[in-house]
């Protein structure tokens, strides 16, 4: 399964928002990388600038390009706001829903418990991560004691991370569903959509 595996605190500081959670080396270094310091930079193109809204959303579900164009295609497809129903399907990605549940810590240990099995859907085996959960899916960790393990201890990590209303969590039987599709006013996506689809739209 390809993945970003490269320094996370550096693509932090080259976009100046915390890409994969709190940072303390953003918040002592807040300028981007570089051999220069914080000295100002050029001013950026219009077409940089676009990429740049599109490499965040990229790096925070954790995507490669492939991936990510594949949703951006797969949204394109649909009757609506393009730009929202891509925020949609990124927020109904099975291990994007593990991990806002509280299920995993980050997105990325989110995945790995889906790859690794530790998860359900419906009852069944689901080891995709990039599962699309729709309404009414109920996404449940394994009755198993390393995986109920796992998750305590990720829902103990995860206490001051709110559970968002378009999602039921039953913890004590470490249990979610999906209670209907999540709006962008949930989403708060840290970059503009509408930004992409015209980066893509060229």
């Amino acid at each position: 399964m390809a993945r970003y595996t490269g320094p996370r605190d550096k693509i932090s500081r080259r976009f100046g928002i915390p890409i994969f959670g709190p940072s303390k080396y953003l918040e002592r270094k807040n300028y981007p990388p570089g051999t220069h310091g914080p000295r100002a930079r050029r001013k950026h193109t219009d077409y940089a600038l676009a990429l740049m809204e599109k490499q965040k959303l990229r790096f925070h579900y954790g995507l490669m390009e492939k991936q990510f164009r594949a949703i951006y295609d797969k949204a394109r497809r649909h009757r609506g706001v393009t730009g929202e129903i891509m925020l949609q399907l990124l927020e109904c990605r099975l291990d994007n829903v593990v991990y806002r549940l509280g299920f995993g810590a980050t997105r990325a240990q989110a995945r790995q418990m889906v790859s690794h099995g530790h998860v359900t859907v419906n009852g069944g085996k689901m080891t995709i991560s990039s599962y699309s959960a729709s309404i009414n899916d109920v996404i449940e960790v394994k009755d198993r004691s390393a995986s109920r393990q796992l998750a305590t201890r990720n829902l103990e990590y995860s206490t001051s991370r709110v559970v968002p209303e378009w999602l039921q969590l039953e913890k004590d039987a470490f249990r979610g569903t999906i209670m209907r599709m999540p709006t962008r006013d949930e989403i708060q996506p840290i970059a503009d959509e509408q930004t992409i689809v015209e980066f893509y739209s060229r």
